[in-house]
């Protein structure tokens, strides 16, 4: 059987209507737990050594489980565990590889909440990070390896420059290494871009974004690639012996890479952060998803054309002096756009105009389809100033270096008709200058 394309797996992926009293659409199991049936079951459940079997809905769901498995296909990846939010899942797969201490290699230019917590509370935990202003300069990257770095980590687009990270060379490096890359692929979803196909080994989500696609769950993934080998010395935590997983199979020997091999990264997830930090998500909202995700493709490809012409019309306003989207042609990354992303960059990009604080208040204040709130990824059009909402953590000596300035106003674009979209930014900019 050939393998199914993407917009087969979007409906179908990781779902047997035969198994669930032949419902067309994915139930929603709203319980708790899962009766575990005989003694000698319930102790391999328990072990994880049971496939698509459940016990407790904080560790594993059948609604969530359809979700993990549809997302894991469409990824390329071999297995995934859904979260609570995208910050659960940046948050568990950096303590995941890093546990008991480490430094991480990252950029700047990334998510504002993310940032913060790379700087202010990772280190608390003995995790410190060492933060580059361009992740494409390999000589840096490289020369920023020491015995104690544990990942790459690197956003596919970055928020909210829209810049391109070069995934195919960081994964060479962080190979080189003995180390794995992790790819935050939210911008882009795997619609747009796989990066586990370039050599990524894990790849996590803020899922509330485009793959949910309305703005109505909160939610996050993470993808193993299944491709990286934790059983090295960088990787202790992955060789302990694991009490809950010793059985007649593994009497002596049982760490995460003796029984689970190269699934220890995305097995230790579930098992240890997910079942005793508890950042879970319910089915419905797994269930809210999965809805979403069935429209994916045709959703993505009027926004990401839609943000195309918007990007078009503002390089040509002369109230706007700088418009950072790298799907452009004249884009300095266009040719890494092309490489990675033939279908487009996707659907947010930033402008920076030319005038003052306070025209551009007037602006976010005079738009009447775009609203204004923190959010990307929505069928409806939103507007944000990051330096006051979604990037106020980064530091002021960073902020200009990310183009985040008072003038800088990032859209995420949604399903309206293109030329209303347009006219409602050139009548607010219009108001804010005139």
């Amino acid at each position: 059987m050939t393998e199914e394309k993407f917009d087969t797996l979007r409906i179908h992926g990781g779902y047997d209507p035969a198994k669930h009293n032949n419902s067309a659409t994915v139930p929603i199991y709203q319980n708790v737990a899962f009766a575990l049936g005989s003694a000698g079951r319930g102790e391999a459940v328990a072990q994880g050594t049971v496939p698509d079997a459940y016990m407790y809905s904080r560790v594993g769901n059948p609604t969530v489980g359809v979700l993990e498995r549809r997302l894991a296909a469409l990824d390329g990846g071999t297995e995934a565990v859904a979260v609570g939010s995208g910050m659960a899942a940046i948050t568990y797969a950096i303590l995941n590889v890093a546990e008991g201490g480490g430094r991480i290699i990252a950029p700047y230019d990334i998510y504002g909440a993310a940032l913060d917590e790379f700087e202010t509370l990772f280190p608390k935990y003995g995790i410190n990070f060492d933060l580059v202003g361009n992740i494409n300069d390999f000589d840096e990257v490289k020369s920023l390896i020491q015995p104690d770095t544990r990942a790459i980590y690197v956003e596919s687009v970055a928020n909210p420059t829209t810049e391109i990270s070069d995934v195919e060379k960081l994964a060479r490096i962080a190979h080189e290494a003995h180390i794995p890359l992790i790819v935050d692929n939210t911008f882009s979803t795997p619609y747009l871009f796989k990066p586990i196909q370039y050599g990524a080994d894990i790849v996590v989500y803020s899922s509330t974004k485009g793959i949910s696609g309305h703005g109505n769950v909160v939610s996050g993934v993470i993808i193993d690639g299944g491709h990286f080998d934790w059983e090295n010395s960088q990787f202790p935590q992955f060789q302990e012996n694991e009490f809950i997983l010793k059985s007649a199979e593994h009497p002596e020997n049982y760490s995460y890479t003796t029984v689970f091999k190269k699934q220890a990264f995305i097995k230790r997830i579930r098992m240890k952060y997910l079942r005793l930090m508890g950042a879970v998500l319910g089915p419905f909202d797994a269930y809210l998803e999965l809805v979403g995700l069935e429209t994916i493709s045709e959703r993505l490809d009027k926004e990401v054309a839609t943000s195309l012409k918007i990007a078009n019309y503002l390089e040509k306003n002369p109230h706007v002096k700088a418009v950072y989207y790298t799907g452009l042609p004249d884009s300095s990354q266009y040719s890494l756009a092309k490489k990675y992303f033939p279908k487009g960059i996707g659907t947010v990009l930033s402008f920076e105009l030319n005038g003052t604080a306070e025209q551009t208040k007037k602006v976010v204040d005079a738009v009447k389809l775009f609203l204004y709130l923190p959010n990307v990824g929505d069928s409806r059009s939103l507007i944000v100033n990051p330096i006051k909402i979604t990037h106020r953590e980064v530091p002021e000596d960073r902020r200009a270096a990310s183009h985040i300035t008072d003038q800088l106003l990032r859209l995420s674009i949604g399903l309206e008709d293109s030329d209303d979209l347009i006219n409602d930014l050139d009548q607010a900019i219009k108001t804010a200058f005139e």
